[in-house]
């Protein structure tokens, strides 16, 4: 039986687009919120404002106090939060249908007058958080830089992806307040916003409160960079090493793929799963069952919009292993698979596994109206809730062996090994 959330798409005089997805299962409304402006987005020297402004937006607008965004939506209830991306930055919450209006009317006096409470004060403030973050989330962790430098291994350094969301301090401590205001001006704006209502609320209504609170919000008018071209493969190995004190030998194997959402990328994707991504894997059949050189393998697609999509297999070795040696047979299994293509067996696997995560991810009202949000800013395309299981079901074995030969040869791929360095020293 096909899909068929509804999905009812308005877009304002000033530019924002509203999608509303009924569904009066539950006496909830998520309200979600996408703005077209991620780390692709910053400029060499400017890095880090996205990610900054996702923590500014929670410090008091023009009619709000510090914090009160937090303290009055979780009074009635909520679950709220934010997140930022390369492609985009996300603020989301989940609440009782009485309380919709509040939520609603926060948004819209962030989203339009949140430079009123951006100060020098709130600025240094939000500075030392994002600090503090990132000593606590990627340099203290081990492996904690892992994924900052895959992307610096993967892409070259004028390309939008080569530096991670986090972006430098150097950058923000440089920063001026005039810099911090002048990002939010030209990118905060409805016009550059998807506002998704998903749950208990009508179309009439939902259109109704959204004009309300946002329909006096000024355009920006931005002229948006369009993505860039397609990259190719890597022609030869990147290698990166990395000698800590780290509880053993990870191996991160990183290519470029597709952009997402054509078809290509979602083969690619079914690739990376067979190989290395389902529990029967390749390689995680070979080094964790098999041979027992490895104690983890996992993998997963990045589907990204500008010029690349991201495929990423990580390895924990086994104690006592070569870390060289591992990452040569994950190259030949890479390299096996290219050769061979997918059984039937494992084309059934991947497509039950897509479908699955698919339909387990719609099932939550957040997920669901998050990826409303996500298919409509950067793909144009709301409904896509509906169709992307026929999409997944016409990927062919042929179009999966082919992504493989194309983007996932051995020769395509950029490894960040973290080694133990006592061993290494040894």
């Amino acid at each position: 039986m096909p899909l068929d959330y509804p999905i009812h798409e308005r877009r304002l005089d000033n530019g924002l687009r509203l999608v509303v997805s009924p569904d009066p299962s539950v006496p909830n409304v998520t309200v979600n919120l996408w703005v077209g402006v991620g780390s692709r987005h910053e400029e060499p020297g400017r890095t880090g404002f996205a990610h900054l402004f996702e923590h500014l937006m929670f410090q008091g607008s023009r009619n709000v106090a510090s914090g009160e965004h937090f303290s009055a939506l979780m009074a009635q209830g909520a679950r709220l939060n934010a997140t930022t991306w390369f492609d985009r930055t996300n603020y989301f919450e989940t609440l009782p249908r009485g309380a919709m209006d509040l939520a609603l009317w926060l948004e819209a006096d962030r989203h339009g007058h949140l430079l009123d409470a951006v100060t020098q004060e709130n600025l240094d403030n939000q500075r030392d958080v994002v600090k503090e973050e990132k000593r606590q989330r990627y340099d203290n962790p081990p492996y904690g830089t892992a994924l900052i430098e895959v992307y610096a291994a993967l892409f070259p350094e004028e390309h939008p992806y080569h530096h991670a969301t986090i972006g430098s301090m150097e950058d923000l401590d440089a920063a001026s307040l005039e810099d911090v205001h002048a990002f939010f001006q030209r990118y905060y704006g409805p016009d550059n916003t998807v506002l998704t209502l998903c749950g208990d609320v009508e179309v009439d209504e939902a259109v109704a409160a959204v004009e309300r609170y946002f329909g006096d919000l000024a355009p920006i008018d931005r002229m948006p960079r369009p993505p860039g071209p397609q990259l190719p493969p890597l022609s030869e190995p990147v290698r990166v090493e990395r000698l800590e004190t780290v509880p053993n030998d990870r191996l991160h194997l990183a290519f470029r793929l597709p952009v997402d959402p054509t078809q290509e990328y979602l083969a690619s994707s079914f690739a990376v799963d067979i190989v290395a991504g389902l529990s029967t894997s390749r390689v995680g059949t070979r080094l964790v069952r098999t041979e027992q050189s490895a104690h983890r393998v996992d993998a997963h697609a990045m589907g990204l919009v500008d010029g690349s999509s991201i495929a990423l297999i990580s390895v924990d070795v086994a104690p006592g292993e070569n870390p060289a040696g591992v990452e040569e047979r994950v190259g030949e299994e890479l390299d096996r698979f290219a050769d061979e293509g997918p059984t039937p067996e494992e084309m059934e696997a991947v497509l039950a596994q897509a479908e699955r995560a698919w339909l387990s991810s719609l099932a939550s009202q957040e997920e669901r109206a998050d990826t409303i949000s996500h298919t409509t800013l950067l793909h144009g395309d709301p409904g896509a809730v509906n169709t992307h299981l026929d999409r997944l079901a016409r990927v062919s074995a042929d179009d999966v062996t082919e992504a493989a030969r194309t983007w996932l040869r051995s020769t395509n791929r950029a490894t960040v090994a973290f080694l133990q360095a006592e061993a290494a020293a040894a």
